[in-house]
This record gives C-alpha cells, structure tokens and sequence, in this order.
C-alpha cells in the first residue's frame, strides 16, 4: 500500500511557482502576495472562465492575470525598493533618428541557431533545465550572443532561466524586435541598422555582469552606433 502523500499547504502551493516545481514563470509573482490575494485571483479567473464557455472573449482573464501581476511585483507604498542600480549618465541623440545608425541589445537570451552560448558548458540546454538552474545562472557571468542584424527570424532561438519564452518563441520580436527594427529601416523611419544586434540572458549577477561590461562596450563600440535600443526583459 503506498504511503500518503502530505499534503500541500496553500502557502506551499503559492511558492511553488516561483523557481518552483510547478515553475509557471508567468505566476511567480504569487510568490510576493499573500495567500488571501492568490485565493481571490484564483476566484476571479475561475468566474471569468465561466464566462467565456459562453461568450469566447478571454481577455477578461488576461486582464485579471495583468492586475494581479501589477499587484505582485509593485513594491509596497512607502518601502524602499529591494535593489539600487546606479544612474547612468543620460546621452541626446544630437541627429535625427531617420539619419541614425541603430543597435539592439536585448536581455531577452536570443542567439543563433548553430551558435548556442553553451550556458556552463553544457551544449543544447533546454528551457526547463535553464529555470531549474536560475540560482546558478544568477551567480555566473553572462555570455553577450551577436546576432546579424540580417538573420532571419526562424533562425533565432531563445533560452532564460528567469522568464516564461513561450510568447518569445512564437514570435522573436516580442522580446528582440529585430523584425520591427528592419522595418522601420525599410521605411525610413531610422536611417540603417548595425551589421550586429546583442543579446544576453537578463538574470545574471550584477557584480559579474560589471565585470564583463567593457569587453562588451569596446565590442559594441565597434559597429559605430548613433542610438541603442535598449529591450529589458
């Protein structure tokens, strides 16, 4: 006879999400809120749900996951923030961005296809393998990926232990909006477009990521651009 397994508490269900055995990255903001606000999220998307058996809109659900997002990861009114990051100095553009040369560097974890980072030295990871590892890669030194600003999108791949890729994967361009960035070019909405475009996986270490800054301001230096579009992710 098998042994029962022990149960759950709803604390423990609400912390699994985040780096968690469940590990749904678009939840792991359940983490920061109390258990009486993850029960009535939980209550309002099952109503909604019911709602859209019948009327097949769900962007009310989209809607209650947002706000309880907002309500996840913004700090509470009157506290300090949790991390400081120094200012950096502020540049004007002194040309018309139709007449600029434009970079990309992205946090979003795209390379190449045929040019893998090879996180740790372990070649092909999966994504489930990058969230398991998250502490590691928090504590490592990031790998910054080029990536030919010409290279079609179907080429692209995307990896990052610290968010959830599956919108990144159906379409690259909504976290390296690489596609969009042609487009404006073809267009002449910006003037060109650096040969290299940039790209790293976001959840790194601070102090390591200083470390290997300058090798990659002298690199980015390189393809001679007048204004980086800088995409967090």
């Amino acid at each position: 006879m098998d042994k029962p397994q022990p149960q759950e508490s709803f604390e423990e269900f609400r912390q699994s999400f985040f780096y968690g055995r469940r590990g749904d990255l678009n939840f792991k903001f359940f983490k920061d809120l109390p258990d009486d606000d993850v029960a009535s999220f939980i209550q309002i998307v099952l109503d909604r749900l019911g709602d859209a058996y019948d009327t097949g809109d769900v962007l009310p659900l989209i809607e209650a996951a947002f706000e309880a997002q907002v309500a996840g990861y913004a700090p509470d009114p009157g506290t300090s923030p949790k991390f400081f990051f120094d200012d950096g100095p502020f540049t004007p553009c002194e040309m018309s961005v139709t007449n600029a040369r434009v970079g990309l560097l992205a946090t979003s974890g795209h390379f190449v296809h045929g040019d893998d980072p090879e996180p740790f030295g372990e070649a092909a990871m999966t994504q489930a393998e990058a969230e398991a590892r998250i502490g590691e890669f928090m504590s490592a030194a990031p790998v910054l990926s080029e990536i030919p600003s010409d290279t079609a999108t179907p080429a692209l791949r995307v990896r990052h232990g610290g968010y959830d890729i599956r919108s990144a994967v159906r379409d690259p361009n909504v976290a390296f909006p690489i596609d969009r960035l042609r487009e404006a070019r073809d267009d002449g909405r910006v003037g060109s477009l650096a040969e290299t475009f940039f790209s790293f996986p976001g959840a790194t270490a601070q102090g390591r990521l200083r470390k290997v800054l300058p090798g990659w301001v002298e690199r980015i230096h390189d393809e001679d651009i007048d204004v980086m579009l800088l995409v967090p992710v």
